[in-house]
């Protein structure tokens, strides 16, 4: 059944992912093939970018399991009508289904009607005016403002306005629906960042972590790994959902004394009541210390790999030994307790080939690799990103950090077993993306560094986006608050 997804105005690329990783946690996936998807539809006149989408789900329970889950859908709806014109939506609310709609307009039933529209804020007078209009459909229950049974919504779409920086529809639209299920986004606010009592320069935000954890089907049971755990934000959010975990970072510092015995990454588990992680280890992604003959022991591997914008990647050695000017030795006895090993720089593209080996390796079959990748904006598709055989891409969700900037989140999952043959291939793979890699560096030089553009004073961002703007509209000055209200794939 078709049910109607209004989503929020934020992460517009994370939005559908989401759904569709949710639904496949609950027992669905519509299509056989992996990362094959959902079915979608949008009405003609609606931007891509728009917050509503149809989205083709088996039964209610599944759809109410998702809404109720999901961080970035304001609520999923049966539609019972919708139109252009008030005549048109009394038209197709008389036409739909009466099996349908007797069992929510029975008399001994409560409901309330939410007055909705997206992109403009309606006076007290005119949510009345609304609510009047719609009084063709037969309700015989009693209308109860605080926990109805039933929620009916009337969303309006204004055509004459930009919503939010969307362009403007061409012709109104009206939908009359019933509520199934609204997502609870408190949890967002009890892992916020700023109530967390142990955090580090690269501590990933709340929301997204509970995303990420949504794309790597984190439930109840699954084991999670972090090979670049830092202050553990994003096995705080697998734990949430009921996963066991384990970390590793090379920062020793890091994973073993944080700030003291009441401020480390086991102070943010007890903050929160979750079950705390089975362990974190000091280990260098490089150099793993898992031993060759293991296979296939975690679930998920999720991370934010170093790309260099807050902290810049390392791997154990330190550069006289790497270089070959100094032969390796061993740690006293006596040393090794307080003992900092030397460190290197450690590239992106070597960094994710590790992590790809390791994926390929420890992940069980079917089980999801997500990490985020930093690229231009030009080149957020899938033809840029790094492969290796024995995983098929899911998602790619771009989050726009500057004009020119953004990091995409990759979510891949395991098809393939690993075989020496695989890691061969796989490691030619990683000779023609460093290739490409290196020539991509080449080419952005002159566009500045990611760290430049990303912590780009704020005003700056704006004026570029105000050349690029009076650009394209063939005008040299446009007037200060004509600024976009949102970053948007299309906009």
């Amino acid at each position: 059944m078709w049910y109607l997804c209004y989503f929020l105005h934020r992460l517009l690329d994370y939005r559908l992912p989401e759904i569709e990783a949710l639904a496949k946690l609950h027992g669905y996936s519509d299509g056989q093939k992996v990362g094959q998807g959902l079915q979608w539809k949008q009405a003609p006149d609606h931007h891509p970018d728009s917050p509503f989408y149809y989205v083709n789900l088996p039964n209610e329970d599944i759809a109410r399991k998702v809404a109720t889950q999901s961080l970035l859908l304001k609520g999923m709806y049966e539609v019972w009508g919708e139109g252009c014109t008030h005549e048109e939506l009394k038209e197709a609310v008389d036409n739909y289904a009466e099996e349908r709609k007797e069992p929510y307009l029975a008399e001994n039933t409560t409901f309330k009607i939410v007055i909705d529209c997206f992109g403009k804020v309606l006076t007290f007078d005119e949510q009345t005016a609304r609510i009047q209009s719609v009084s063709y459909v037969p309700f015989k229950g009693q209308v109860q403002l605080k926990k109805p049974q039933h929620k009916f919504w009337l969303i309006d779409i204004d055509a004459q306005a930009q919503q939010n920086g969307l362009p403007p529809l061409a012709a109104k639209c009206m939908y009359f629906a019933r509520e199934i299920g609204c997502s609870d986004r408190s949890v967002i606010s009890k892992y916020e960042l700023s109530r967390r009592k142990y955090l580090g320069p690269t501590a990933m935000d709340a929301e997204i972590a509970l995303l990420m954890a949504h794309q790597a089907l984190v439930k109840p049971g699954k084991l999670v790994y972090d090979p670049f755990v830092g202050t553990g934000s994003i096995l705080v959010a697998a734990a949430h959902y009921g996963a066991l975990t384990m970390g590793a970072d090379i920062d020793i510092r890091v994973v073993r004394d944080g700030r003291g015995p009441n401020c480390n990454v086991w102070s943010n588990f007890k903050q929160y009541n979750l079950g705390e992680p089975l362990g974190l280890i000091r280990a260098d992604n490089n150099s793993p210390p898992w031993r060759s003959d293991v296979r296939e022991m975690f679930d998920a591997i999720i991370c934010d790999p170093p790309y260099g914008v807050r902290a810049g990647g390392r791997k154990s050695g330190g550069r006289k030994m790497l270089n070959g000017q100094r032969d390796a030795y061993v740690i006293p006895e006596e040393m090794k307790k307080d003992h900092i090993p030397s460190t290197a720089p450690y590239t992106l593209v070597e960094c994710v080939h590790d992590l790809f080996d390791m994926a390929a390796r420890l992940l069980v079959m079917g089980g999801r690799l997500v990490y985020f990748f930093p690229a231009a904006r030009e080149d957020c598709s899938e033809s840029h990103f790094p492969k290796h055989p024995c995983f098929t891409l899911i998602a790619n969700s771009e989050q726009i950090l500057s004009t020119r900037w953004s990091r995409c989140l990759i979510t891949m999952e395991k098809t393939a077993k690993y075989t020496e043959e695989m890691a061969k291939d796989a490691h030619q793979k990683h000779i023609d993306f460093k290739e490409n890699h290196t020539q991509f560096l080449e080419d952005n030089k002159e566009r500045g560094s990611l760290h430049s553009l990303v912590f780009r004073p704020a005003d700056a961002l704006v004026g570029e986006a105000q050349n690029l703007l009076a650009a394209a509209v063939g005008t040299s000055h446009l007037p200060p608050e004509v600024r976009a209200k949102y970053r948007g794939k299309y906009v």
